[in-house]
């Protein structure tokens, strides 16, 4: 038992004995804190944009006026005469439907128009003789009455069957297809030997008068447009042929694939060489207060308003600035206020920075 307390004794004085020397130890083990790494950013100088530039989407040339040509009624098509690409003049025979059915169906009509014309003649002569026995004496009223009447009958029956002549005799017109004005053809909806039901297209026209650019503009630049713009139109394959034009049209609704609206612009006087479906640019001038250009991935946030990170290039640290936009795109932004000229500005990495840090620049380029 003393054995026991004198080697708990022991142990105790000589833990006392090393604890200077450890505490020396611990003292000089102190170091300074590691500085905070320089970090690399990527940057630009920031270039003054002017008030208007130039925006230029793809397009395509596209009819004016465009019009489906059907029918009116149903039979057989036996005969089409254009094909995709024709021209065509107006009252031009574009198709036939087999006529023998509309042609029986008018000999039906001229057949029961005769047979009550001769109905007719029965009942006037019928009439006329029993006016003249009633002026006599030697019929009755009732028969005069009935004379009458019969006559007014056999007028009504002439009137239904030459209705329904006429209308017979319509129908057979309607198995030509005629071409109501001039145009081309730009899509057929039947080939001959079909049945087709009245009012299915047969060819597509195309108007000759009048030819619009057609694209599909952004929201966006719809909203930034000015007012009733002058769109210069260039074929794509040769930029030296050129026209002019306006907004004629703008689509109520966007596309619900691409969120494009549908803009037609109506050309004037177009060169020939603009044919339909050909592919065209169009330009327009874009107006605007003028600004500093960025690249959209400077844009960050502070305060809840939009900022990006300056860099003080004499300490080489960075400071974060609220700005005011003008417009912006998924590509750049434009500043209508917050910089100035010459500054730099980060571009990439603004989402690891704080206020104060050092910086180290890895191209500055405008």
């Amino acid at each position: 038992m003393n054995h026991n307390r004198t080697e708990r004794a022991r142990r105790r004085w000589a833990l006392l004995a090393m604890a200077p020397s450890i505490l020396l130890a611990a003292c000089g083990s102190d170091e300074e804190p590691a500085a905070e790494p320089i970090r690399p950013v990527r940057v630009v100088t920031v270039a003054k944009h002017e008030g208007s530039e130039t925006l230029s989407l793809s397009g395509q040339i596209q009819a004016q006026d465009e019009v489906s040509l059907s029918f009116r009624i149903d039979g057989r098509m036996i005969e089409r005469l254009v094909n995709v690409g024709d021209p065509v003049e107006a009252g031009q025979v574009i198709a036939r439907l087999d006529p023998e059915p509309a042609r029986n169906a008018l000999r039906t009509a001229q057949a029961n128009l005769s047979a009550a014309m001769g109905q007719q003649t029965l009942a006037r002569n019928d009439y006329e003789r029993q006016e003249t026995l009633l002026g006599q004496g030697w019929t009755t009223r009732a028969r005069y009455d009935a004379a009458a009447q019969a006559l007014k009958a056999a007028a009504a029956q002439v009137d239904a069957a030459q209705a329904q002549f006429d209308t017979a005799q319509d129908r057979l017109g309607y198995t030509e297809l005629l071409a109501d004005g001039p145009g081309m053809v730009i899509a057929r909806g039947a080939e001959p030997g079909e049945v087709v039901a009245a009012g299915r297209m047969i060819v597509h026209l195309a108007r000759r008068d009048g030819r619009d650019a057609v694209f599909d503009v952004p929201a966006s630049v719809i909203r930034t447009a000015p007012a009733n713009p002058v769109v210069t139109v260039a074929l794509t394959s040769d930029p030296a042929v050129q026209a002019t034009g306006r907004v004629r049209e703008v689509a109520p609704q966007a596309d619900p694939v691409t969120r494009t609206f549908t803009v037609r612009v109506g050309l004037q006087d177009p060169p020939d060489t603009m044919r339909l479906g050909s592919t065209v640019n169009g330009s327009i001038q874009v107006g605007g207060v003028g600004g500093f250009e960025i690249p959209a991935t400077a844009l960050t946030q502070a305060n809840r308003q939009p900022a990006v990170w300056v860099v003080d290039q004499a300490t080489g640290t960075v400071a974060l600035r609220n700005i005011d936009l003008e417009r912006y795109d998924l590509a750049r932004v434009i500043v209508a206020r917050g910089l100035e000229a010459d500054e730099v500005v980060v571009t990439a990495g603004v989402q690891a920075l704080r206020p104060g840090q050092k910086v180290r620049m890895l191209g500055a380029g405008p």
